[in-house]
């Protein structure tokens, strides 16, 4: 991470493939005052109106080229940004460019996961997105409609950012102060009050404000039921420990109970409960058999011979045997009942093993579930980013239904309903008029516009959500179809790959009060701005929200205090939006400019108490905090921020100190 970028007129980046994509991460790296320079293959008519003056200099030709990287300053930028429509020519481009810069930092657009991971390795200082799924969470969360604003995965945990309009029966509602929602599983993002005409920043809200009806609160919490993707692998490694300490720790003192534990772990499995009572049966028989041939014959049977005999007869083999058995009829019959309970058992041991295979190998083609009556979700197109959205949606547990020009794999989305034909006619099939929302994103723009007017004559009052590329139809189609959610692909990935190219690890986004909000992760180097400062600081100063900190080899800590400062290597991950993230590569932090007031204490201990907590909330010297405290009344000399500085009075208060705030 490099984030100390006070000149950064003099830092330039390089944007090679000029397309939609192109030109949006052409423009949102301009807004950070860097130098941009542009290659694209050949001239065009351009998005963006007059594109080509914001770029220090436009290179037509090859980016694979080294005299088209070399003409376009190569060597003189940090990053390059390579965006061609085609994965191959990025690749290439991405080589030539390391070859011809060293150091630069390569950010490549480029679906394919494996090999991605092994350029990551091979050429470091390397990362790769693809640009048209990045924005799936954003198409799955605008079709909830707008009480679940974000979700994403970290550290095994999932994260759910949540809207609430506070109803007068709200347990909020006149009860609670804003600040006393904020816990080790929840942070508030957002207060709106009722009267409020605008939504504010991060921490531009009073903290002491009380909840009153018609606000609305946002906040992120950590929602250990929405976990996606991580229950099959877990419950692999659950299920091998679980043999490991079962065959392991078995003792003559403990079998009767391991018997019992590996009963009770097949609750969910009556397959295997069938194969333990049949296995154990057969060798209740086997042994049983053994047993009474060789005492009831004596000589005739050696003790081996009575083994093979019982288990011919289990297998059905009593007319073989027959003869040899003689005439002792009562161990005839015994051998009648053994091959009658071996067939049975035998024949159940085949059909469950049988049953196993078929699923397992051949996995038989299931029936899709049933379209919903009402209050599902349509997702229109299941292209890569349909199906990503239709999984997302199905791990919220939402009722939806896909609609596709063409069928699926069946182990593709297997629990999916499904409609197969053309688009415009299909509709008329997914039950529209009762849906909630209406997902659309096929590929072609054009389409998708026309499919969500149908949609919106068949059902006004669902959600609809429209994906769409080019920058100027996006502004022309939400100018004039006001209430739908119009999002443009290109434009969402176009800030995380910005992002990408100061270094920064991106690990997600969503839209919140009309913006974008990265979940960005730093990792802190000796000379970053962000060393040495405490989280509050980052947090008010840089405009962004602290949600994980991590130490070098030490447990994660979600929603981290205020009070811990960052030193060299560790983790820190924030929510930040685009001017946040500017903020911060800048290094340039809001001024503080409030102080506290420290009017009186009740007792010496309220004295000693008080002292700590002003060196803990504000960071200054535990000398300076004392000196402070033992000639009250006194004005703390180290200037904080609001959110800081209100806390401080809070914690104060809790000493059995009083204090107030005043402007520096």
């Amino acid at each position: 991470m490099n984030s100390n970028l006070s000149q950064s007129e003099f830092v330039s980046f390089l944007v090679c493939g000029l397309g939609d994509l192109g030109q949006q991460c052409a423009t949102v790296l301009k807004e950070f005052g860097v130098k941009v320079y542009g290659i694209e293959l050949q001239d065009r008519v351009w998005d963006i109106p007059d594109f080509p003056k914001l770029l220090e200099q436009l290179v037509i030709g090859d980016c694979r080229q080294a005299s088209v990287l070399a003409e376009a300053q190569i060597q003189h930028c940090q990053t390059i940004v390579l965006v061609t429509d085609d994965e191959q020519v990025n690749v290439e481009a991405a080589f030539a460019a390391r070859s011809l810069n060293p150091e630069i930092r390569l950010v490549i657009r480029s679906a394919q996961q494996n090999l991605n991971d092994l350029l990551a390795q091979s050429l470091g200082n390397f990362v790769a997105y693809e640009a048209t799924q990045l924005p799936a969470a954003a198409f799955a969360l605008a079709a909830l409609g707008d009480e679940t604003l974000g979700f994403f995965p970290l550290e095994n945990q999932m994260l759910r950012v949540v809207k609430t309009d506070v109803q007068p029966t709200h347990r909020w509602c006149d009860r609670r102060i804003v600040h006393e929602l904020n816990s080790s599983t929840r942070r508030v993002l957002s207060h709106i009050p009722a009267a409020a005409r605008s939504s504010p920043q991060f921490h531009q809200w009073e903290p002491d404000a009380r909840i009153r009806a018609g606000d609305t609160i946002v906040h992120i919490e950590v929602n250990e039921g929405l976990a996606i993707g991580a229950a099959p692998a877990a419950r692999k490694v659950q299920r091998g420990q679980f043999w490991q300490q079962f065959i392991g720790n078995i003792t003559v003192q403990n079998l009767s109970q391991k018997v019992t534990q590996l009963w009770q772990s097949s609750d969910q499995s009556r397959t295997r409960r069938a194969l333990i009572v049949c296995g154990v049966t057969v060798i209740v028989l086997l042994g049983f058999g053994t047993l009474l041939l060789w005492l009831g014959y004596g000589d005739e049977y050696s003790p081996l011979s009575a083994f093979f005999a019982t288990a011919l007869l289990l297998l059905g083999g009593y007319g073989d045997l027959y003869g040899d058995i003689g005439q002792k009829w009562g161990l005839q019959l015994f051998s009648l009942v053994l091959t009658l309970a071996g067939t049975a058992l035998v024949g159940v041991l085949y059909a469950l093993l049988t049953e196993r295979l078929l699923t397992a190998r051949f996995q038989l083609v299931k029936r899709r579930p049933p379209i919903p009556e009402r209050g599902h979700v349509v997702v229109i197109g299941l292209g890569r980013v349909g199906q990503r959205v239709a999984s997302l949606l199905h791990d919220l547990k939402q009722p939806l239904v896909g609609v596709s020009t063409a069928d699926l794999e069946p182990g593709v989305l297997p629990q999916l309903p499904l409609v197969v034909g053309n688009l415009t006619t299909a509709l008329e099939r997914v039950n529209l008029a009762a849906a909630k929302s209406v997902v659309v994103v096929t590929d072609d723009q054009v389409k998708n516009l026309e499919i969500g007017l149908m949609a919106r004559a068949a059902n006004p009052q669902s959600h609809l959500v429209l994906r769409v590329f080019s920058q100027r139809f996006s502004e022309n189609v939400a100018q004039l179809l006001p209430y739908a959610k119009v999002l443009g692909a290109y434009a969402l990935s176009a800030e995380v790959f910005a992002a990408a190219a100061f270094g920064e690890n991106i690990l997600s986004l969503f839209r919140l009060n009309n913006q974008t909000i990265l979940v960005t992760e730093y990792h802190v180097a000796s000379r970053d701005s962000l060393n040495g400062r405490l989280l509050a600081e980052i947090a008010y100063g840089y405009g962004v929200v602290p949600i994980l900190y991590q130490k070098p080899h030490e447990p994660v800590k979600l929603m981290p205090s205020d009070d811990i400062r960052l030193r060299s290597s560790d983790r820190l991950i924030v929510l930040a939006a685009l001017e946040g993230l500017q903020q911060v590569e800048r290094g340039i932090p809001a001024v503080q400019d409030w102080l506290v007031r420290v009017e009186r204490a009740t007792s010496q201990e309220a004295v000693f108490e008080g002292a700590q907590t002003i060196a803990r909330v504000s960071g200054c010297a535990i000398g300076l905090a004392r000196a402070l405290m033992e000639r009250l009344p006194g004005t703390l000399s180290v200037p904080l921020y609001k959110p800081q500085a209100q806390r401080l009075v809070r914690e104060l208060s809790k000493a059995q100190v009083s204090a107030h705030l005043t402007r520096s």
